[in-house]
């Protein structure tokens, strides 16, 4: 009888669910780097999380005293929670590694880059944000952006008729 390995990390990966990804922030910025962060919730703020009720398509990362912060991002109120229901627009602390915090804090002191939040994620179980290190994008380089996919967009047509 043969026993069930036990999974790989990709095949754990597959098994995570995207809550949320920030598509406006793929278009806005070059994406140099990004690292997986968890982050500090409070209350029903997972239920929320879990039920797909966040946006951070305005949100932001900030490095403060030491500490990494996520700033903007809207968790909606859990529609049975109590009155003791969490502030959806407060600023959460995010939960990365000290050398990956000083890291991270000696390329964001370079000119032109930021920290935008790409996804969330449940990991088993748990909520966890990934963080792009990112460089703002010019007009023309959007629009070679969106060329460059509408191109792509014709070749595929092209190569499904051509089947």
């Amino acid at each position: 009888m043969a026993t069930k390995a036990a999974p790989t990390k990709r095949e754990e990966r597959a098994a995570d669910r995207v809550v949320t990804s920030n598509r406006r922030a793929l278009h806005e910025y070059f994406i140099l780097d990004s690292i997986e962060s968890g982050i500090v919730l409070s209350g029903t703020e997972i239920k929320s999380i879990r039920d797909g009720k966040i946006s951070i398509t305005e949100a932001y990362a900030r490095l403060t005293d030491g500490e990494l912060w996520l700033i903007g991002a809207h968790i909606a109120p859990y529609t049975h929670g109590s009155h003791s229901n969490h502030d959806p627009n407060r600023p959460r602390k995010l939960l990365v590694r000290k050398a990956q915090l000083r890291e991270l804090k000696e390329t964001v002191e370079q000119k032109g880059l930021t920290l935008v939040p790409l996804r969330v994620a449940l990991r088993r179980g748990k909520a966890k944000v990934d963080i792009g290190v990112a460089k703002g994008k010019r007009l023309y380089d959007k629009r070679a952006d969106s060329a460059e996919r509408d191109a792509n967009r014709e070749i595929a047509r092209a190569m499904r008729d051509r089947e």
